[in-house]
């Protein structure tokens, strides 16, 4: 009879175990290494004015703000459709619930040129936002947002539809059969069940954002300290490494900067999660 402590692992779990770690550790763990090791070829003096010189903070600021703005816009937008597909019964419904996973599977790359030609300013739908009255660097944020926002989209759908599904409509019955109208039912009872999982949507949608280059690149001028965001300004330090001088410790300085920040929004996410399964409990 096999105690209770070796009844719990699994058959094989060494073997599992070490697979597991050393696929983390080669495709994971030794290349975000090596960017700090790259980084750390810099003095802190150097480190400290490559990472906060004018063109990198004019970066985070972009970067960080356009991610939050579509993060934000993304929790809105992906509640609606997430309440949608999982509420209603309408035809073609499971089209529109596939089309929701189009940016994972679509190349960003391929979402910044559809963007560019749509949203440039003499593109189909740019051209009826000229009236507005934006100037250039106000333009181009904007389609920087409108990318960020494409890309993160998924991640609060996918986020709240099971937590949406999963919701017991006898709580709502119940609330309602004690006079509380739909809205109130819904504000009191439902909402504070999703915004545990909201929160998790937002926060990945909001890591996804900061990352991205693929479809940003395509849509913003680029402009040192206007319209650069972060990973561009990395792959510009990169390109200029190749003239000498320490711009490839440079690049990994600003690129151990973004990683700090994603570990961040990782934890947060973890810390999200836990307080989720708590206030499920």
């Amino acid at each position: 009879m096999p105690s209770t402590a070796s009844a719990r692992v699994l058959p094989g779990f060494s073997l599992s175990l070490g697979y597991a770690l050393s696929y983390l550790s080669l495709i994971v763990l030794i290349p975000l290494a090596a960017c700090a090791l790259k980084a750390s070829g810099l003095s802190w003096e150097a480190f400290a004015r490559a990472v906060w010189m004018p063109q990198a903070r004019s970066a985070y600021l972009l970067t960080f703000g356009a991610s939050l703005v579509a993060a934000l816009v993304n929790a809105a937008i992906g509640f609606v459709i997430a309440w949608v597909l999982v509420r209603y019964t309408f035809p073609l419904k499971r089209l529109f619930d596939a089309l929701v996973d189009l940016p994972f599977a679509l190349p960003t790359a391929v979402a910044g040129l559809v963007y560019a030609s749509l949203y440039s300013q003499e593109g189909w739908l740019g051209q009826f936002l000229l009236p507005l009255g934006l100037d250039d660097i106000t333009y181009n944020r904007l389609e920087i947002v409108l990318v960020l926002t494409f890309t993160g989209l998924p991640f609060v759908v996918r986020t709240l539809q099971p937590v949406m599904a999963d919701l017991d409509a006898e709580l709502e019955e119940a609330a309602e059969s004690l006079g509380a109208s739909r809205w109130q039912a819904f504000r009191w009872v439902v909402f504070p069940t999703l915004v545990p999982a909201l929160l998790t949507g937002f926060t990945l949608a909001l890591a996804r954002a900061i990352g991205e280059y693929g479809s940003v690149v395509f849509v913003a001028t680029n402009i040192p300290g206007e319209t650069q965001i972060a990973p561009v300004l990395i792959v510009a330090r990169l390109e200029a490494s190749s003239g000498g001088g320490f711009q490839y410790e440079e690049a990994a300085a600003l690129a151990l900067v973004l990683l700090l920040m994603s570990f961040t929004l990782l934890a947060a996410v973890n810390l999200l999660q836990r307080w989720s399964k708590r206030y499920e409990g």
